[in-house]
C-alpha cells in the first residue's frame, strides 16, 4: 500500500497485519511500555487487579440445564477458562462439587491456537450435545463445535459432527440432527457490514455447503438471523433481517411458512408461550391507540397475526422512568424498570388461557434488593417461574438472588462477592447538570466524603461516559476502579447523557447523526458542573471511554481541551471518514450516518477527531489504546490518530494489544496489564491525592 496521491497520509495502518504497520505498532508499544510498565505502581496495580480478575471467591454465575448447573470459570490456573458443571441443589446450597466439561487453556495448547470461549447452546430436551463457540484471541468470528456432554469430546465431522469454519455467524438447534446455520457461504452470503445474510438449513451428515437457504436478508442490511424457543407445546422459529442497527423486519414460522410481523420497524418483537411482546422505538398507532415508544406491549400470538388482537400495555414510560429490560417465565413477565437511572423490578401475570381480553396483573417484586442497579434473568423460562437478580451499585458488591414469581416472598440470597476495596465512607451521589440546550443530564459522584467536600480542586477525578446505541450507564461496582483509583483518594465520575438508553429511545434519539453534538454538549455540561463543585479542576479531571465512549472522548480532546487534564481513548472510532469501509462499520450508519453522502459529510465532519486535529493547540495528554484482534472497530482509527498527534509532537501514548478483540484482552492476564497501563498513565498525569 502506498501513500502517493492519497489524501490520508496514514492510511498503511488500516493494513491490519502487514508487516510495515506491525512494526509500527511494536515500536508505539516499546515507548509506552519503557515509558510506563518500568514505574513502580505499575506493577503493583497489574498484580492487584490480577488478584481480583482471578479470586477463588468470586461468583460462580450459573445457567440451568434440568438437575444440573453450568458455569464458565476462569482462575490463575485457567486463564482462557473451563466449562465446568455442578447439581442444582448442591449449588443452592454452596457446597457444589464442580466436574470439568471442557477446559480451554488445554485445547489451546493441544491444537496450537489462542481459543477464546464464546458461549455455548445445549440441545433440548435430551441436553446431551451442546453447540461450542471458539474465537481466535478474542475477535468477533468464532467457529462452532458439536459436544458431547457425557462423553466430554467435541463430535467430529467424520462421526457426522456440526462443525462451522471460522467465520461471524454461529449454529442454533433446530432438532437432534438439524441446525440452522449463519455463516459465510462465500460471494453474496454477507451483508456490506461483514455479517451472515442468509440463515440455512443444515442436516447431520450433509456437507455444510449444501445447507438449503431457508431465509435471506438484503446485501444492504447489517444481518439475518434466526432464533428457536422449544418449550412443550409453543415452539417457535422467528427470522430478522435487520436493515440497519435499530430497525427488524421480523417473520415466524407458522405450519412450515414464513408469515411477516406486522409491527413498525423499529419495534423489538419476541415470542414467548402464546405470547407476542412488542417494544416499539417511536410512537406506534395499533387498533385506533397510540402508544408511546418505549412501551412493553403484549398480545396472544395467533388473534396478533390475524390482526384481531388489542394489545395490553404492560409498562408506559414516563419522563424519568424508561424500560431496561424485561425477562419471561415460564407464566409470567418480570420487567426491570430505570427511574432517573435506578432499577426496579414489577411482576407482571397473564390473564388465564381462557381470560383473552382480561388485564394483566402488574404488580412490584417484593423485596427487591436496596441497590442502585438490578439486573434480571430467567432461571429457565421453558419450565420454571424462577429468576435471578444481580445487585451491586459502586459501593455493594455483586450479590446473586433467586426469586420466585409464583410463590412469592423476598429474593433468596444465594451468593455474594466478598467487596474488594474498604469502602468505608465512599458515598454515592447523584447529581444532574444543565446542558447547553437546557437538558437536565444525570450524573454520579462516587468518592469519600472528605474528598467531595474540598473547594481546593485538588483531587484527581476520572469522568466516564458512553452516549450511544441506546445502551445506559447504571451505578455498576468495580472492584478495579475501586481498588486502583477510590482508594487512592480519587473521585468517580459517571455521565449518563444523551445517545444512551437511561431514559429510553427519545434519549436515544436525542443524540443520533446530525443531533450527536448534543451528546458532546452533554459530557462537557457534566465536566463543567463537577469542577464547579470545587473538589477537583481541569488539570485533575481526567475522562476515560472506550469504542462509541472512544469517539466521545475524542472529541473531548479536540472540542473541548481545557476541561480535561488526562484522556483515554479505547477501541475508538475516530476516523468518521472511513468507518464505514472498516470492519463492522458499515452497521453503524444508522447511529452516525453515512460519509459517502455529501448531506451526512457536512455533520459528521464536525465530530471526526481524526479530522479536527489542530496543531498548535494545547491538547491534554492521552493514552490511545486497541487491539490487533479487534474486528468490530478496526485499529486503524487509534493507530492513525496516535500518527497524527506524533506528526504534531503532541503528547501521545499508545498502546495495542496483538489479541484480545473488540474487549481489548483475551484473557485475565491480558485485563490486568491493560488496566494497569490506564491507571498508571491517569495517575501519572493527574496525580494522586
Amino acid at each position: 500500500m502506498t501513500d502517493e496521491g492519497v489524501a490520508d497520509p496514514y492510511l498503511w495502518l488500516e493494513d491490519v497485519e502487514g508487516d510495515r504497520a506491525l512494526d509500527w505498532v511494536r515500536e508505539r508499544n516499546a515507548d509506552s511500555e519503557a515509558e510506563l510498565f518500568d514505574r513502580p505502581e505499575f506493577e503493583a496495580l497489574r498484580a492487584d487487579t490480577l488478584a481480583v480478575l482471578e479470586a477463588d471467591d468470586r461468583i460462580a454465575y450459573p445457567t440451568r440445564h434440568g438437575d444440573l448447573v453450568h458455569n464458565f470459570w476462569t482462575d490463575a490456573s485457567h486463564r482462557r477458562g473451563i466449562l465446568r458443571r455442578a447439581r442444582w441443589a448442591d449449588y443452592l446450597r454452596g457446597e457444589e462439587e464442580w466436574e470439568t466439561i471442557l477446559d480451554i487453556d488445554a485445547l489451546c495448547e493441544t491444537e496450537g491456537e489462542s481459543w477464546v470461549f464464546h458461549g455455548s447452546s445445549t440441545r433440548r430436551s435430551d441436553r446431551r450435545r451442546a453447540l461450542v463457540d471458539l474465537s481466535p484471541g478474542g475477535s468477533d468470528a468464532s467457529v462452532t463445535r458439536e459436544f458431547d456432554l457425557v462423553d466430554l469430546r467435541f463430535v467430529p465431522e467424520d462421526e457426522g459432527g456440526f462443525v462451522r469454519p471460522l467465520a461471524k455467524g454461529g449454529l442454533t438447534w433446530i432438532d437432534d440432527d438439524t441446525v440452522y446455520v449463519t455463516s459465510d457461504f462465500g460471494p453474496d452470503s454477507l451483508t456490506r457490514s461483514g455479517y451472515p445474510r442468509t440463515v440455512r438449513r443444515w442436516r447431520r451428515g450433509t456437507p455444510l455447503a449444501d445447507a438449503e437457504i431457508v431465509f435471506e436478508g438484503d446485501v444492504a442490511d447489517v444481518a439475518a438471523g434466526v432464533a428457536v424457543s422449544k418449550m412443550a407445546g409453543f415452539e417457535h422459529h422467528v427470522f430478522e433481517r435487520a436493515p440497519d442497527f435499530f430497525t427488524t423486519k421480523t417473520w415466524i414460522m407458522r405450519d412450515g411458512e414464513l408469515v411477516a410481523v406486522d409491527v413498525p420497524d423499529d419495534a423489538e418483537v419476541r415470542f414467548h408461550e402464546r405470547w407476542i411482546f412488542v417494544t416499539p422505538r417511536s410512537d406506534y398507532a395499533h387498533g385506533g391507540v397510540t402508544y408511546p415508544g418505549g412501551s412493553l406491549l403484549a398480545a396472544p400470538i395467533d388473534t396478533f397475526l390475524s390482526r384481531d388482537a388489542s394489545l395490553t400495555q404492560i409498562f408506559t414510560p414516563t419522563a424519568t422512568r424508561a424500560l431496561e429490560s424485561f425477562a419471561c417465565t415460564r407464566n409470567r413477565v418480570v420487567v426491570n424498570v430505570l427511574d432517573d437511572v435506578r432499577n426496579q423490578l414489577w411482576v407482571a401475570e397473564p390473564p388465564a388461557a381462557d381470560g383473552i381480553g382480561d388485564a394483566w396483573s402488574i404488580h412490584p417484586l417484593d423485596g427487591a434488593p436496596d441497590v442502585w442497579s438490578l439486573a434480571v434473568s430467567a432461571v429457565d423460562g421453558d419450565e420454571l417461574d424462577d429468576v435471578w437478580i444481580h445487585g451491586n451499585d459502586f459501593v455493594t458488591s455483586e450479590t446473586l438472588y433467586l426469586a420466585s414469581t409464583a410463590a412469592g416472598g423476598a429474593p433468596e440470597q444465594v451468593r455474594q462477592a466478598p467487596h474488594r476495596f474498604d469502602s468505608s465512607g465512599i458515598l454515592i451521589e447523584q447529581h444532574f447538570a444543565t446542558s447547553t440546550d437546557g437538558t437536565r443530564v444525570p450524573y454520579f459522584v462516587v468518592g469519600h466524603a472528605d474528598a467531595l467536600r474540598r473547594t481546593d480542586g485538588s483531587v484527581p477525578t476520572l469522568l466516564s461516559g458512553y452516549g450511544g446505541f441506546e445502551i445506559a450507564r447504571t451505578a455498576a461496582y468495580s472492584a478495579v476502579i475501586g481498588r486502583s483509583w477510590l482508594t487512592a483518594g480519587g473521585v468517580y465520575v459517571v455521565a449518563n447523557i444523551r445517545g444512551g438508553g437511561e431514559y429510553g429511545p427519545a434519549w436515544h434519539r436525542a443524540g443520533l447523526r446530525e443531533r450527536r453534538p448534543r451528546v458532546y454538549e452533554d459530557f462537557e455540561a457534566v465536566a463543567r458542573a463537577v469542577t464547579e463543585r470545587g473538589f477537583t479542576s481541569p488539570e485533575r479531571l481526567g475522562t476515560s471511554g472506550g469504542s462509541n465512549g472512544g469517539l466521545l472522548v475524542g472529541n473531548m480532546y479536540v472540542r473541548s481541551p481545557e476541561l480535561f487534564g488526562a484522556i483515554v481513548c479505547q477501541v475508538p472510532l475516530l476516523d468518521m471518514q472511513r468507518y464505514h469501509l472498516l470492519l463492522a462499520g458499515a452497521s453503524w450508519m444508522a447511529e452516525y450516518g453515512d460519509p459517502d453522502d455529501p448531506a451526512d459529510w457536512a455533520y459528521l465532519e464536525g465530530y471526526s477527531p481524526y479530522h479536527l486535529v489542530r496543531p498548535g493547540t494545547a491538547y491534554p495528554p492521552i493514552l490511545l489504546t486497541t487491539s490487533t484482534r479487534d474486528d468490530r472497530v478496526h485499529p486503524g482509527h487509534a493507530r492513525k490518530m496516535a500518527a497524527r498527534l506524533l506528526e504534531h509532537q503532541l503528547d501521545v501514548t499508545y498502546w495495542e494489544n496483538i489479541e484480545g478483540g473488540h474487549g481489548g484482552a483475551a484473557d485475565a492476564g491480558q485485563q490486568a496489564t491493560m488496566q494497569a497501563l490506564i491507571f498508571t498513565f491517569l495517575r501519572t498525569r493527574l496525580g494522586t491525592h
